[in-house]
């Protein structure tokens, strides 16, 4: 070792906030100095299910007395427990699950899957879709920031205007493997998919033979009102992956696929070393405990109208600096007519924690256990830091 050490610093990929957190509970969280914020960015919306949720804390604590490591060659209790109440959740013709750690990794294993039974080795996503930042995940999405100097991807993808009927219509064919699909897009802008643009997508995968993977990372596990935010459209997916919140802040990720599909892959054609790890699974067991026994999906639901109803306020008096409302249950922004990082800067000052989506909305991914109270003290902050908004102040429009 150096006589003299060195200060290792992380690699800036992401910019500062300028802020050190050091407690969190709930939908709240507090900086070194004891000041309270509550917390509509957790983590990117991992933190849906509150921050420390005690059943998740009690589940996992549970299981780091009896086991931490095993893969999923070998059979533990806690992934018999997992993959129990799993059922009671997903589709009734998707008995398959594969857990990885991230929604990068099981946007990639969906990909290969789609790959494997198809044999076809071209994609479609959307304008303004993200499904992650590994190589795979970035080739299907849409930001040029994100991709810019990566080329070439190791898919050959196809972006196609979101909610634009005639143009998937005319998209899919038989050389498409898989159709990525956002129910709501989340980085992208807030935007839900129109029942008639799920209804045609649904209809012209199946006329090919592509498989539909819908992207619930962001927007399922009860965040949009239901359990999964495609069951608003009324459509079935091929493959789901999902992640973020259903670990409850434990990272970890899971694909499920219907029975044809799921029935058709072989031993060694994936892997994970830490996928499914007894505390990840017990990650969401506690997860699946407390979206049922709490009925999140129903109170995410309300929260949301009582959220967009004011937000909605804000927008018809703040007409200089907004567009609309958009998003659905707690997955919700308002559209700014600039880019919302100042505003974002202001908000955390005062006490409120957001982020962007987009080039323009200012996001807001709050846990679905705020109270009256913190929908007020939400809707208050941003309407006091916008009343005091200049046009120039924002820049040029986005």
């Amino acid at each position: 070792m150096n006589a003299l050490s060195k200060s290792l610093k992380i690699i800036p990929f992401a910019k500062p906030r300028l802020l050190r957190l050091s407690r969190a509970y709930g939908q709240y969280v507090w900086d070194e100095t004891g000041k309270k914020y509550l917390d509509c960015h957790t983590g990117h919306g991992v933190a849906f299910l509150g921050h420390r949720n005690p059943r998740i804390v009690e589940s996992i604590m549970r299981q780091m007395e009896l086991i931490m490591t095993a893969t999923p060659a070998f059979q533990t209790d806690i992934a018999d427990e997992a993959l129990s109440k799993l059922s009671k959740i997903l589709p009734s013709d998707m008995d398959y699950v594969f857990f990885l750690n991230s929604g990068s990794e099981a946007v990639e294993l969906a990909m290969k899957i789609a790959r494997k039974i198809t044999g076809r080795k071209r994609f479609i996503a959307f304008r303004n879709s993200f499904h992650g930042r590994t190589m795979g995940a970035l080739s299907v999405t849409w930001n040029p920031k994100y991709r810019e100097g990566y080329d070439p991807f190791p898919w050959e993808t196809n972006f196609v205007p979101y909610n634009d009927v005639n143009a998937i219509t005319s998209a899919v064919d038989g050389s498409v493997a898989a159709v990525l699909f956002e129910p709501l897009q989340g980085e992208g802008g807030l935007t839900p998919a129109t029942q008639e643009f799920a209804k045609a997508l649904t209809e012209a995968c199946e006329k090919a033979g592509t498989i539909l993977i819908i992207d619930e990372v962001q927007a399922g596990f009860g965040r949009t009102g239901k359990i999964w935010a495609h069951e608003h459209l009324n459509i079935g997916p091929d493959i789901i992956v999902a992640g973020k919140s259903m670990g409850g802040g434990f990272p970890v990720s899971m694909v499920a696929t219907k029975n044809s599909i799921g029935e058709r892959l072989r031993e060694g054609e994936h892997g994970s070393t830490h996928g499914g790890n007894p505390l990840a699974l017990a990650a969401i067991s506690g997860g699946i405990d407390v979206l049922i026994g709490d009925d999140v999906p129903s109170k995410s639901s309300l929260a949301g109208e009582k959220l967009s109803r004011e937000l909605k306020k804000i927008v018809e008096c703040h007409t200089h600096a907004t567009r609309s409302v958009k998003g659905k249950g707690l997955m919700l922004g308002i559209e700014l007519r600039f880019n919302p990082d100042e505003v974002i800067r202001e908000l955390q000052r005062k006490g409120l924690l957001c982020l962007k989506a987009g080039t323009s909305v200012l996001r807001l991914l709050p846990p679905y256990l705020i109270t009256d109270d913190d929908i007020a003290f939400c809707s208050e902050t941003i309407n006091d830091v916008l009343s005091g908004w200049k046009p120039e102040r924002g820049g040029s429009e986005p």
